[in-house]
């Protein structure tokens, strides 16, 4: 009877052993968006959280973090590049003051469409632009995007670049767009995106500029009458991981981290182009004007000052690599 009492007590020490390993191999991570959960990026990373789960048979769980409840995409993504937080889905606006190299995405009308700019990103030049946040401390495991930016004001109906003039508008903390919308005679005024909403509500400026699924997402439409569809910035967006992090990750979960970032961005897309075929009759339906025949040269003409400076800036070469890519 002793020996089988022993028996059974080192079977049950076996097995709560178990159960702590087990318990304690699940590593918990956090990712965050800066805009609502029912968004094109909250998609983006409730599907990367889904899919870090399956492909790791749940030894890394992923908490969702979303409207900016770990802070806005700056501070998330400096958390990132410190290691105060494991992951990130961003926006580039931001990134610019973190991985210089990334602000040549940035420069106005050049991406033609939707399926140029992916082409661009999934290829060569994006993957090279990845393998830039490296050295800065983060891992960028795939480009994913915001979309096509758009005009909003609630001042008057921007039909020509000439109504911009004088205009205060919220732009995001990013030096290139800063410089091109001056070259508008737009008054940029940077700020989180997380102030936005409030800002334009009580008049701190007149409008912004953002892709119609953060338009709807945000409900800018309460707070904004006009909508100008100048499709001016391709705003991509990136899943970000801290570098440390990453490296610690055995071959296979990097791979399987990669993976999951790559669905993430399928799905993230998928809602883009839902959002792009019902945002403008939604908008107009909420009492927002919208002016959709735009005549983007008239607007292109218009940067022509500050296209010579970002030739200087960015290289011509490297621009028309981007703008001819096929």
């Amino acid at each position: 009877m002793i020996s089988f009492r022993m028996g059974a007590s080192a079977l049950a020490l076996a097995v709560a052993a178990g159960f702590s390993a087990s318990a304690m191999a699940v590593t918990t991570m956090r990712i965050s968006v800066s805009i609502p959960q029912n968004s094109h990026q909250g998609v983006a990373i409730d599907t990367f959280a889904k899919e870090v789960e399956k492909r790791t048979e749940g030894r890394y769980k992923i908490q969702t973090f979303y409207s900016a409840s770990l802070g806005a995409e700056r501070e998330a993504t400096e958390a990132v590049q410190l290691g105060t937080q494991e992951l990130t889905f961003t926006s580039t606006g931001p990134i610019p003051n973190f991985v210089p190299e990334v602000k040549i995405l940035d420069v106005p009308f050049l991406f033609r469409d939707y399926a140029h700019a992916r082409a661009v990103l999934d290829g060569p030049i994006g993957q090279e632009l990845l393998q830039k946040f490296d050295a800065r401390g983060m891992k960028a495991l795939a480009w994913g995007e915001n979309g096509f930016r758009h005009m909003t004001n609630s001042k008057r109906a921007v039909n020509a670049p000439e109504d911009l003039k004088g205009l205060k508008m919220r732009t995001m903390e990013n030096p290139v767009h800063v410089q091109a919308y001056k070259g508008f005679g737009i008054i940029p005024t940077p700020m989180a995106f997380s102030e936005v909403f409030t800002a334009l509500q009580q008049g701190t400026v007149d409008g912004q500029e953002n892709p119609l699924s953060v338009i709807t997402s945000a409900k800018f439409d309460q707070v904004q009458k006009y909508l100008t569809l100048t499709g001016h910035v391709y705003s991509p967006c990136v899943f970000l991981m801290n570098k440390g992090a990453f490296d610690k990750l055995s071959a296979a979960d990097k791979t399987a981290f990669l993976e999951a970032a790559k669905e993430g961005v399928k799905a993230n897309r998928m809602r883009v182009d839902s959002d792009e075929k019902m945002a403008v009759a939604d908008l107009r339906a909420k009492g927002m004007t919208v002016v959709d025949q735009v005549d983007k040269t008239r607007f292109q003409s218009a940067l022509s000052p500050v296209y010579a400076d970002f030739e200087k800036q960015f290289g011509k070469a490297n621009l028309d690599r981007i703008r001819n890519y096929k």
